[in-house]
Parts: structure tokens; sequence; C-alpha cells
């Protein structure tokens, strides 16, 4: 049995007057409330819109985002700057998916201002039928459940070559319910949409509230400027080393791969042989701020977030990363954070950094940056005005990623119809 009809959904914000009882998995109501799985080739056909390269042709180029999110522009390009022959044409309101790596559900609905880009053969189009209103389909396309059934048919060896092919596409059996109940599940839908945009542009609103007050209480020009090591501790890394692989004080480190804007990804730590005293010069503590030293992208470069004891564990970095502490007496963690962010921001630590193909700040270079140094009791004050500011912005997208994993199951609960469309 498909998915689609195997996971019901029960929408826990609702109000319970709003909920009604779901019948138990295959039980009789369960298998004959659901709308009937129909094979997608019943109700689109692939259809393929060949043009030539045409010389002194300018041609706009179109790439599809993965999760359904949508296609996205990719510059222009012309006969001289393309190795292929022949591009695919995009229509308004034709599916569209990548083959390659389809089980990261790169697969959308074409809107109308992308009609004519073109994109290449790795791109199959789809002309929906009568049966399909392209609204409703592009929220199909945003459901983890297609991409699950996406996943179970990718062909290959390679798990990043794997690809789906637009004839396994169509294998794809889902949930079709009539035109007039899609209208309506389109309506649900979009709301929920309309509230995650608005929350997303609040979000970013305050974001940049933030980043100005930021930038203004890091260059007040009424506080001395000093050196950045009159103010911080800053530490690089120590070096990887094959022979570190193994020992007797195997403890987990950090690299530049474990930090991003304000945030830390712990979902892959390694761990390297650290002696007492290594992991004494190369230990977190808590409110120690990472900076990533070094990297081929200018984006990431500079890139900090502050550790807050997120494992219990005894924790060191690498040397792709700087770790800057506050000096007591001097500066505050809270302070140190706030000034690492805004050089990010600012572009100071992009600048400074050194180097060809793969930029680094090093801690020499990093030593010598300036700093406007307030007194402590005014580094408690902007850290507790910029830290509520930022909490308010942490919050706007914690509701608008709720709101995200509800659209998610409610598309599910529409179509198995554990939940009735009037309560939704």
């Amino acid at each position: 049995m498909s998915d689609w009809q195997q996971i019901t959904f029960v929408d826990l914000e609702a109000p319970a007057r709003c909920r009604e009882p779901v019948p138990p998995q295959g039980s009789r109501a369960s298998m004959s409330e659901g709308y009937p799985l129909r094979p997608l080739g019943e109700v689109m056909r692939l259809d393929i819109q060949r043009t030539p390269m045409k010389p002194a042709t300018i041609y706009r180029l179109a790439g599809v985002l993965n999760s359904g999110k949508g296609v996205i522009a990719k510059g222009e390009l012309s006969e001289t700057n393309t190795e292929y022959a022949a591009m695919n044409v995009l229509r308004a309101d034709q599916v569209v998916m990548r083959k390659l790596t389809a089980w990261e559900g790169p697969i959308t609905v074409v809107p109308a201002e992308f009609d004519g880009f073109v994109v290449s053969n790795e791109f199959p189009t789809f002309t929906l039928g009568p049966e399909l209103m392209p609204d409703w389909m592009r929220h199909v396309c945003r459901s983890p459940r297609l991409w699950a059934e996406m996943k179970n048919r990718v062909s290959g060896t390679v798990q990043r070559r794997k690809r789906l092919n637009p004839e396994q596409l169509l294998q794809i059996q889902i949930p079709i319910p009539p035109r007039k109940v899609q209208a309506r599940i389109v309506d649900v839908l979009d709301a929920v949409d309309d509230q995650v945009n608005a929350l997303d542009m609040e979000a970013d609103a305050i974001l940049d509230v933030l980043r100005r007050l930021r930038a203004d209480s890091m260059t007040d020009s009424s506080a001395d400027e000093v050196r950045a090591d009159k103010v911080f501790s800053i530490t690089m890394g120590r070096q990887r080393s094959p022979q570190r692989a193994t020992g007797p004080h195997m403890t987990f480190y950090l690299r530049s791969a474990n930090v991003g804007y304000g945030t830390l990804d712990l979902s892959d730590v390694l761990e390297m042989d650290f002696n007492p005293s290594e992991r004494e010069t190369f230990g977190l503590r808590y409110g120690d701020v990472l900076v990533s030293e070094g990297s081929a992208s200018e984006t990431a470069v500079g890139m900090p977030a502050m550790w807050r004891d997120e494992l219990t564990a005894p924790v060191c970095f690498q040397n792709t990363l700087l770790r800057y502490r506050a000096i007591e007496g001097v500066s505050i963690p809270a302070f140190v954070k706030h000034w690492c962010l805004w050089a990010y921001e600012s572009g100071q630590f992009r600048d400074v950094a050194g180097g060809t193909n793969i930029k680094h700040i090093g801690s020499r270079r990093a030593v010598q940056m300036l700093v406007r140094l307030p007194s402590v009791a005014e580094q408690e004050r902007i850290a507790t005005e910029l830290d509520s500011i930022s909490e308010a912005v942490a919050a706007t997208r914690t509701e608008s990623a709720r709101l995200r994993k509800v659209q998610s199951g409610l598309l599910a609960g529409l179509l198995d119809r554990s939940i009735d469309i009037k309560s939704a």
C-alpha cells in the first residue's frame, strides 16, 4: 500500500471540536474514505519542447530547487557559453523535475513568470491533464510523500548520481480528488502559505533592524578604538593529523563545516586525540565564539557562532576555526558574539583575509583588527538590547517552521480525508 494511504495526519493545533475520530490504519473506513490512487501517467504526460541553440540568441536559464520549492533563474546563456546543442523549454503550468538526485524532491509546477525559460535535458517537462489544477499539483510537489516515492524509484549505483526517469515518475500513484475539492485544498494550503510568507517577511524586517543596531553599536565613535587582542583572547585551533585519528584521549572537535551564520551544526562532529594539555589549550567554554578562519567561498569567511555547551563531553576545535574568548574585566561573551557577527555582516573579516583561491583570516591578521571598546556596563546594555531582538527573530522563524511542518502533514490529511476539508 502506498504511504499516501498508510499515513494519516491529525492537526493537534486545531480545536478539539474540529478534529474528528480517525479510523485505525487499514480499517475499511480509512481505506474507503481516501481519494482513489491513480498513477501520475493517467493525469499528466511527458511533453518536452526542444529548442536548438541559435547563434546570436540569448536564452534565459532556469533551475529547479529541492523540496518542491520552485524554479530559480540562473542567468543568461548563449550558444557560445554552453556545450548543449539544444535545450528544453519551460511552459507555464507544466511540471518540471530534475532527473539527477531526484530523491531530494527537485520537482515543481512552472510559474507564469518562467514561461519560455530553458533548462538542460536533465529537466523533463510534463503537461497536466484536465483533471489536475496546476496550483494543486504545486502543493503536491512540496509533499515529502511524493519525494519518498521518487526516492524509491531512482536508479544508479552512486548516491549523488542516481536518477529518476520520466517513466518512473509517471508510475507513482497519488490520491486524486475532484477538481472542486482540489480548489478547496488549494485555498486552505495557500492560506497557510500566506501566513508563512508573512512570518518570513516579519523575521527579515526584524533581522534588518538587528543588523543596523548592531552596526551602530560596534562603530560608536565615542568608544576607544583598540586592537582586537586587547579585547579578546584569539586562538587558532589545532591542526588535524592522521596520526591523531586514534589515541588514548579521543575528543570531539569542531571544524568550519560545523559553523554557520550564528548557528552550530552538530550533526557531524568528528573525534581526534587531544592530550590533557591540548584539551586545556584548545578546549571550548560556554560563551566562546568560533569563527570560520578560511574558505574558498567568500561568504563563509569569518562566519561566527557561539558555543553554549551543547555537548556535555569535552570539545575542542580544529585550525579551520579561530576561537574568540572574552577577557575578564575587559569584555563579556555576549559582546564578543555581537562584535564577531558585525565583523562578518559588514565584511570586516573578509576584507582582512589574505590568499588567492582560498581566503584565510589567520590569527596574525585577526589580532590586528580594530575594535570600538565600550565599558563593560555599556557592553552589557548593548548585548541585552541586541539579544532581545535576536530572540524575536528566532521566535518568528520557529513559528514559520512550525507552520511549514503543519502544512506538510495537512496535505496528506486532506487527501486521505483524516482531516475534513471544512474543519481544515
